[in-house]
């Protein structure tokens, strides 16, 4: 029988030869060569104060950091995973970890669990910039601060090293980056629900929900995988000025349906149709009685009073004071103050109140009108001068206008308003009191007598007077008859069309004619040369027209009117 010789037995008689040294140096070498950046079995062969032994079957044994093994319980002749990660150290040595054999082990699992599309669990243990770190059973990975949560966190410290479920989202296993994200597998979770959510949904249903963001205008609600709008209408029946005020994120809080649309998945919320409506028992409160409130905001337009929990009502600016127009509410009221308000209008089907503040107090337009009458003569200081009047003060806050119209008799408007100054203390006589307008009608030239009044009563329509002319116009001439304005319009200066030319008069020149037309509104005459010259004719005609004289027509009315313009000139 042949004895079988060991592979050592050939070593050392190849050795002895020389023949296969080389050959047996290369194998053993590369043996070794192939276990670097390797995980292998490694058997523990002694436990030293800092360091354990162990021997992986290759040339020299290694010494590992005893720290590396903090989380084992070994002893002499365990076999455990180790990483070479060189075969010589600078001391013959071999460097092994078996913090990385770990580090891999769990490496191979990430890649099982990410082929497999599953989850891996972990812990926050720190945070830092732009998110936070992740251990997960030894090997670190990042999560960005958008990855944590659906909602925002505000106690970060209430999730720092706990448990949690990971989704790994990026591996570069050559660079030892993972990033992870715990949002995804909420946004896993949500996606389930919300389908379930949108299949069961109802109007009406009520559902707790968290609110998951505050605005200006509402909240939005999630309600564990689908989002609600809870409008500011619909939180409360009172008013409600900002959100902001009543809710904080996070917070949770039970919502009723009142609107759903399967196809846009837009969930209407409301909170207030959780409580009865105080509007039912609108019946308590009547039109132009007096009731008590709370004002509640205020803003340029008006004052809203809360009548009772859930009624409230609107004080327009307008029926704040009977004397100041446009007066800012926050000048005569404050948040928080109770004030007596009379119900002016109640309009159910757009569930609105008119109030008023005014009403509660007597009404000092008609304390005005019933003891004064209209031509009284009162004193007042001039608070106000526009271009359309002179606002005077009759005290109790109330002025009364003088209109541009009513200053003067005789002068321009605007020239006559330059006689008065703000501040000065003038007589006017009252024209018209109208307290329901809140109006009040002075004037001052009526103070005196009406010059040209008297004396267009003295004239008559039809009447023949001597005019003297003040001003040519392009349509006529300006005339006066003893202090009485009048005018002639350009087809009225004369009978014959060729001589109805305005330009052919001058100022103070004299002239015949005949009133057509009385006017005391405008306080002025209307005057006609042409109608003075018919009548002439006609007098003529009656008076010289005998065919039995032997004279012409022509020379007749050409002698008359001779005779007349003569006289004229005088």
């Amino acid at each position: 029988m042949t004895q079988k010789k060991s592979v050592f037995n050939a070593d050392v008689e190849n050795f002895s030869t020389g023949e296969n040294f080389a050959e047996l140096f290369n194998q053993m070498y590369n043996s070794s060569a192939k276990l670097e950046g390797y995980v292998t079995k490694g058997t523990i062969v002694d436990i030293k104060k800092d360091f354990v032994i162990v021997n992986v079957g290759l040339k020299s044994e290694g010494a590992i950091d005893i720290r590396e093994f903090r989380n084992d319980q070994i002893k002499v002749g365990d076999i455990v995973d180790v990483f070479v990660e060189r075969y010589e150290g600078h001391d013959g040595t071999l460097i092994a970890s078996r913090e990385k054999a770990r580090k891999e082990e769990v490496w191979k699992e990430i890649e099982q669990l990410v082929a497999d599309n599953k989850v891996v669990e972990g812990k926050i243990i720190e945070r830092v910039r732009g998110g936070f770190t992740v251990d997960l059973n030894g090997v670190p990975a990042f999560m960005p601060s958008s990855q944590l949560d659906i909602n925002p966190i505000k106690d970060i410290n209430s999730i720092m090293n706990k448990p949690m479920e990971f989704k790994i989202i990026k591996m570069d296993k050559l660079r030892s980056n993972l990033i992870v994200s715990h949002r995804a597998i909420l946004e896993g979770d949500r996606a389930e629900k919300r389908d379930e959510i949108i299949k069961n949904i109802k109007i009406g249903d009520v559902m707790e929900g968290v609110i998951k963001n505050i605005t200006d205008y509402g909240v939005f609600i999630d309600l564990g995988g689908v989002d609600g709008l809870l409008h500011i209408t619909d939180i409360s029946w009172k008013r409600v000025s900002n959100p902001n005020e009543l809710f904080t994120i996070g917070q949770k809080i039970n919502v009723k349906v009142i609107n759903f649309d399967p196809e846009t998945s837009r969930v209407s919320l409301g909170m207030k149709q959780l409580e009865n409506d105080p509007w039912q028992n609108i019946e308590k409160f009547e039109v132009g009685k007096i009731y008590k409130g709370i004002v509640t905001n205020l803003t340029d337009y008006g004052a809203f009073i809360d009548l009772e929990d859930g009624i409230e009502g609107l004080v327009h600016v307008s029926e704040i004071s009977w004397t100041k127009k446009n007066l800012q509410p926050s000048k005569v009221l404050s948040v928080s103050s109770e004030v007596d308000v009379m119900v002016l209008e109640i309009d159910r089907e757009k569930r609105r109140i008119s109030l008023g503040l005014k009403q509660c107090t007597p009404n000092p337009w008609k304390e005005f009108e019933q003891t004064h009458s209209v031509s009284d003569v009162i004193e007042g200081e001039i608070k106000n001068i526009t271009e359309f009047g002179i606002f005077v003060s009759l005290g109790n806050d109330l002025d009364g206008m003088v209109h541009l119209s009513d200053i003067d008799w005789d002068k321009n408007p605007e020239e006559a308003v330059k006689d008065y100054q703000k501040g000065m203390v003038i007589k006017t006589k009252i024209l018209e009191i109208d307290a329901d307008k809140e109006r009040i009608s002075l004037g001052i030239k009526q103070l005196k007598e009406d010059r040209v009044a008297s004396s267009l009563d003295k004239v008559k329509k039809g009447e023949v007077v001597t005019c003297v002319v003040k001003e040519i116009k392009e349509d006529g001439i300006v005339v006066d008859v003893n202090d009485i304005p009048g005018f002639i319009k350009t087809s009225d200066l004369s009978k014959t069309k060729s001589e109805q030319k305005p330009e052919r008069f001058a100022v103070d020149e004299k002239v015949d004619a005949k009133i057509t037309n009385v006017d005391m509104k405008t306080r002025q005459i209307t005057l006609s040369i042409k109608a003075y010259e018919i009548d002439e004719e006609k007098k003529i005609m009656k008076e010289y027209g005998s065919t039995d004289t032997g004279a012409l027509l022509g020379d007749i009315l050409g002698a008359s009117i001779e005779e007349k313009e003569k006289k004229s000139k005088k």
